[in-house]
């Protein structure tokens, strides 16, 4: 998950325990940490700290580099473009669902107001990605 937001890394840990998902949760604050993650650079450099990860669950405001343009890089790039990226943002913008699809988001979510929605947003994720869809290795 990358999200500057401690509050909401709190609470999407708190909501996949909830809803009872297994998940390891592993958590980037800003797009370069997300990128340093994905190329296990620096910090992420042991595959323990920094497993692959199955789903990308990505805030679009972040500070240094925001979501759009960490989603532009990892679907530009061929080593990383099949992870699937699921925007859960604040963000309720016309213009910002219709970027992170153009930009090859496989799905944009505006985060719930509520703790319960959040439950049952992280339980939809979960069962979706993780148990219905076969996702490459």
């Amino acid at each position: 998950m990358a999200d500057d937001d401690e509050d909401d890394c709190m609470l999407a840990q708190e909501a996949l325990m909830e809803s009872r998902l297994a998940n390891d949760l592993h958590f980037v604050r800003d797009g370069e940490q997300l990128m340093d993650y994905l190329y296990r650079r620096g910090e992420y450099a042991d595959r323990d700290v920094a497993p692959r990860p199955g789903l990308i669950l990505l805030d679009l405001n972040m500070p240094k580099k925001d979501g759009r343009e960490a989603l532009k890089q990892i679907k530009a790039d061929p080593e990383l473009r099949q992870i699937p990226i699921v925007i859960l943002t604040t963000s309720q913008a016309e213009a910002d669902i219709h970027r992170s699809y153009d930009l090859g988001a496989n799905s944009f979510i505006t985060k719930p107001v509520t703790f319960s929605g959040l439950v049952e947003v992280m339980r939809t994720i979960g069962r979706y990605w993780f148990e219905i869809v076969e996702l490459p290795l």
